[in-house]
């Protein structure tokens, strides 16, 4: 065991931090600022894999599908982030969920020997009655977690899509999904310690994924968020501004438009650009697939 950890790039030291409790606060961040570099260039070099992600997630939700992000410890804490932050920032519902191993608890406190249950997310999985209408994405710095590796083969038995994101060249998982985004992000400047670069990379690719799919779904117009659902103060200014620079018009335009559709800006442009009710904007976002170019042409 302890040989196949040390031969991933995420568990080896790095040379370039063998002094790293000698040197000062500025030597320490300027040198993770610089093994940072790495990260962005891994994540480039992983983009045509990443677009393939998107098309399957988009399709995906497309068909009535979800999509299922899983992982433990820091890996699966990003997955539940990405997820809670879709629904306000792109009026979703359960579209994208995130699984946490170890449950709720864990995305605070360590839960001892989670991640390498092989049951765990099989009981998981069954709780969501995932299916294989939905699309499960296994994150984990390693690419070797036994908690995602089971995630994966239990989805094989499915009959879902699938998608492995790791921080390290040739992974497990990768071997077992139809996509594979394994970020090569070299040795973290604390060793072992897969919440820096991989998480950074990991939070990336998340990133990327979820906005881009959002996008080809019509949740976005020009570079709009157009589903955003103002659930604070912040959101509702920012609705009145997105009605106000998709359109050209006033503050009092805007305000009086988003009040006559329950605060929803996608509806609200449609109704001032195409000069129609808010009925006829339903009828033509829904005609559109919920895209607004094509909803006001």
């Amino acid at each position: 065991m302890t040989e196949k950890l040390n031969a991933l790039s995420t568990e080896s030291r790095n040379p370039r931090s063998m002094d790293l409790d000698q040197m000062n606060p500025l030597e320490i961040v300027t040198l993770m600022n610089d093994e940072d570099n790495r990260v962005i260039e891994g994540v480039k070099a992983q983009l045509p894999n990443i677009a393939k992600g998107v098309e399957l997630m988009a399709q995906t939700i497309r068909h009535g599908g979800r999509v299922l992000y899983f992982g433990a410890g820091t890996s699966g804490r990003l997955g539940v982030l990405d997820a809670s932050e879709c629904m306000p920032t792109f009026g979703t519902k359960d579209e994208v969920q995130g699984i946490m191993a170890g449950g709720d608890y864990a995305l605070r406190n360590a839960v001892e020997g989670i991640e390498d249950s092989e049951t765990a997310i099989i009981e998981d999985l069954q709780k969501l009655n995932a299916s294989g209408k939905d699309c499960l994405v296994a994150i984990a710095a390693s690419g070797r977690t036994p908690y995602c590796l089971s995630g994966l083969r239990y989805a094989k038995t499915l009959g879902a899509k699938t998608i492995a994101i790791s921080a390290n060249p040739n992974s497990k998982m990768s071997e077992l999904t139809d996509v594979s985004i394994d970020v090569y992000i070299g040795q973290e400047v604390l060793t072992g310690s897969t919440r820096l670069k991989s998480g950074t990379a990991q939070k990336m690719v998340l990133n990327m994924l979820s906005t881009a799919t959002m996008v080809q779904l019509g949740k976005v117009y020009s570079n709009l968020m157009v589903d955003v659902i103002p659930v604070n103060i912040k959101l509702y200014d920012r609705v009145k501004r997105i009605v106000m620079n998709a359109t050209g018009w006033t503050l009092e335009i805007a305000e009086k438009t988003l009040a006559q559709c329950d605060q929803k800006p996608k509806v609200a442009i449609v109704m001032i650009k195409a000069e129609c009710s808010k009925e006829e904007a339903l009828k033509r976002l829904d005609k559109a697939q919920g895209f607004v170019r094509k909803a006001i042409q």
